[in-house]
């Protein structure tokens, strides 16, 4: 079964895909789609459906995996992570795939062991199990790395 997991942001989301084939993970891609600030978050939004609808296809997707949302000190951003969120859900049913999703907490207990780590100690674990991983710039590839490596060990 192959996943894309999603951190999705109005700037910068992070992916990866993977699949779980006969117990063993393989990890085939993990980076970020940078959408342009300068844009109306109408046109990011396009750009988010039409980078993913593609990578659904280039990838032979069957699941999609996202970290479920939490409201922080900032409603308006969890208003426009809705946006995305629905545009992940629409190219799930569009597609006919599965929709996972996991909470905070959860993901960083199957990664780190605790469902209170901080998002470094999280991309640290992720170094360890994947030694040549490269963390970058951002923490929105490696925190999408644990999304799809907690659905990957939920189907286990």
């Amino acid at each position: 079964m192959k996943f894309l997991a999603i951190d999705p942001g109005t700037r910068i989301a992070g992916f990866a895909c993977g699949s779980l084939c006969d117990g063993k993970i393989s990890v085939y891609e993990v980076d970020i789609l940078k959408l342009p600030a300068q844009e109306s978050l109408t046109h990011r939004v396009r750009l988010f459906h039409d980078f993913f609808a593609h990578k659904i296809i280039e990838q032979h997707i069957d699941a999609i995996a996202l970290e479920t949302p939490f409201l922080g000190k900032n409603a308006q951003n969890f208003l426009k992570l809705g946006y995305l969120r629905g545009i992940l859900h629409l190219l799930a049913d569009i597609n006919s795939l599965q929709l996972y999703e996991y909470s905070p907490t959860h993901i960083r207990s199957c990664i780190v062991g605790s469902g209170s780590a901080n998002k470094e100690q999280v991309a640290r674990a992720l170094a360890l199990f994947f030694p040549g991983f490269v963390q970058p710039k951002t923490l929105d590839a490696t925190d999408a790395l644990a999304v799809l490596l907690c659905a990957l060990w939920s189907l286990k």
